[in-house]
């Protein structure tokens, strides 16, 4: 998912009463359940390095206790520090006996602590798999991508939920400081709890409409030829559409599948995309860094082709006159279809990628988003 909805989660875990067991554990809470895309510092190293390893390591079972390990490491030891310098600031000018009563807060506990950071680290994990990008939480034991498809990578709905919980609270605050009532030192547990109750609900209810659309997709029979796999994408904020894709042996064809009204929607004038030859320049790009990476993640890559078209956002290859070369193009299907629905057949470029063939075997550069792999 996106960062705003990890933040969001992590501070409604924190805020759950977790809070009231441990001292930081809403601020460990926030930071843990978005350390783990830390990992997108691989983009200084090239577009392509940050696509190998985004969602790696530090998206893993194996990974998510360091992520809290540190998390808490930083955050308890700078709490140690600064709660040491307040002390010594009261030793030195203890406050007058008028000075109002201040509500005590809980102490730091550590394995709390930690609980708290483990718990949000745990949670990235599990809203990341959920969406069609795909995790892989047995790495390095098992380098396959797994992949709910259930829930798009960006949910207004969730950021609704969210917003109740962390606003209504603050609106009550005001509300209480207005007529002078006794300000409570935890606010808003009840709303976290019902905010992650709903991430949880919705998520259940998008799990059954997938699994509803690939029985509706199975039965519709949208092709005479033999289907090899389906699959079922998502479209935000409204959970009976998904976006279908059928693969056969020689072509993708897509669909339009509502489960409330139980309809899959196809057109084979319109809707099928021949699958492109294999050429001496297709296999040589597959060898490349971006290539191999690619086909790693791309469990929809399709390759193609382009022959001499430069590449959006790069100068077409300086070679001699009569030297050939050729650009070879990788997208994916998962993502091929536009945000709200309309005609787009087209990937998003940042999920595309590039590669200039030259003499139908040399690489001649790698690029995705506009940006080289150097």
């Amino acid at each position: 998912m996106e960062p705003l909805t990890h933040f969001f989660t992590g501070a409604c875990i924190g805020r759950a009463g977790l809070n009231r067991k441990t001292a930081c554990a809403t601020v460990v809470a926030v930071l843990a359940a978005e350390a783990a895309d830390l990992d997108i510092l691989w983009g200084f190293d090239g577009p392509v390095e940050e696509l190998k390893h985004h969602r790696g390591i530090t998206h893993t079972f194996l990974g998510a206790p360091f992520i809290a390990a540190i998390v808490v490491a930083i955050v308890g030891f700078f709490y140690v520090w600064l709660e040491g310098r307040r002390a010594r600031k009261r030793s030195l000018s203890p406050p007058p006996e008028t000075a109002p009563v201040r509500l005590r807060k809980p102490p730091l506990r550590w394995l709390w602590l930690y609980a708290t950071a483990l718990i949000a680290a745990f949670s990235h994990i599990l809203l990341d798999w959920t969406n069609n990008y795909g995790v892989r939480p047995f790495f390095p034991f098992d380098p396959r991508w797994y992949a709910g498809s259930f829930m798009f990578i960006a949910e207004p709905v969730l950021w609704g939920l969210f917003a109740l919980a962390l606003v209504i609270p603050w609106l009550l605050g005001l509300a209480d400081r207005e007529i002078g009532a006794r300000r409570p030192l935890f606010r808003g547990r009840s709303w976290a709890i019902f905010a992650l109750f709903g991430t949880l609900v919705l998520g259940c209810w998008r799990w059954a409409e997938h699994g509803q659309a690939l029985t509706l997709l199975g039965n519709a029979q949208v092709t005479t030829s033999p289907v090899s796999r389906t699959a079922a994408e998502p479209y935000p904020v409204n959970p009976w559409r998904w976006h279908a894709i059928v693969e056969t042996p020689g072509f993708y064809q897509t669909a339009e599948v509502n489960t409330r009204a139980e309809s899959v929607d196809s057109d084979p004038n319109i809707d099928i995309l021949y699958k492109p030859a294999d050429t001496p320049a297709v296999e040589a790009a597959k060898q490349t860094l971006l290539g191999k990476v690619y086909l790693d993640w791309g469990t929809w890559a399709m390759v193609r082709d382009m022959g001499e078209q430069p590449i959006p956002g790069a100068d077409a290859p300086r070679l001699p006159a009569g030297r050939p070369w050729t650009t070879v193009e990788f997208t994916d299907l998962r993502f091929a279809y536009a945000l709200l629905g309309g005609e787009s057949k087209r990937p998003p470029s940042t999920l595309s990628g590039w590669v200039y063939i030259l003499d139908t075997h040399e690489d001649g550069g790698e690029f995705m988003a506009g940006r080289e792999q150097k």
